[in-house]
């Protein structure tokens, strides 16, 4: 089986060197767990060290935003746009018209986008942002599995992120995402600490225990050999 690297430092040792190749993720955690981060590191470290084109699309981001954060990391992302290693793109979605038919239009756009550059990495921050589009909890449920279906008929390594309340057994903001991916990555935030949990991962033998983490001046590090017990994770 191909493994796809995540390229967070020292995180790819607890899934035996990488996600399954076409696999989806789910990135999930509460505010200030450093979802946006991973999911940013891992297209912008593919195209860095491993030389595959990704994009990072943003549901509701604000792209100055985001571009300011990866610089911020002293990450040169403009060489690799310029090469079409790496795009970042901002979904748009007007709230006050009909919103299926804008993520499909949404959709096809992104698969342009992928297949312009040949991505095989993408990440989707956040699946969240569709539920205050959508009140009607069918109406979302059914959205978010045609959205997932979707982006793997893309073939490519999809990462998404949800946001949650930052509990020890919340995976995903709606009870949906967490059936129609392959792996979920949780990350919690008990100020000041951080840390993060395979909650599954498909074909992969993983680390069964929760390992610290913590954002440096070069990005988001995971210590594969230290442990966080899970008394010390409670919704804060």
């Amino acid at each position: 089986m191909k493994r796809i690297p995540v390229g967070v430092k020292g995180f790819d040792e607890l899934i035996e060197g990488g996600i399954p190749e076409g696999a989806t993720t789910l990135v999930s955690g509460g505010t200030g767990s450093g979802k946006t981060i991973f999911g940013t590191t891992y297209v912008y470290e593919g195209a860095r060290q491993f030389g595959d084109p990704g994009l990072f699309v943003t549901v509701e981001g604000n792209l100055k935003n985001i571009v300011w954060n990866m610089q911020n990391f002293n990450w040169d992302i403009k060489s690799l746009e310029q090469k079409d290693l790496m795009k970042i793109y901002r979904m748009h979605i007007d709230p006050r018209k009909e919103i299926e038919a804008q993520i499909d239009k949404e959709l096809d756009i992104i698969s342009s986008m992928v297949k312009d550059i040949g991505a095989t990495r993408l990440t989707v921050d956040s699946t969240t942002a569709f539920g205050a589009w959508i009140q009607d909890s069918g109406k979302l449920r059914n959205l978010l599995f045609r959205f997932s279906d979707y982006l793997k008929d893309l073939n490519c390594t999809t990462m998404l992120t949800a946001e949650t309340k930052g509990g020890p057994r919340d995976f995903s903001a709606y009870g949906v995402e967490e059936f129609v991916v392959d792996g979920i990555f949780a990350m919690y935030f008990i100020p000041p600490h951080r840390s993060i949990f395979v909650r599954k991962l498909r074909g992969t033998k993983h680390s069964p225990l929760a390992h610290p983490c913590s954002i440096t001046q070069n990005g988001l590090e995971v210590n594969p050999k230290d442990e966080i017990m899970w008394s010390a994770i409670k919704q804060y």
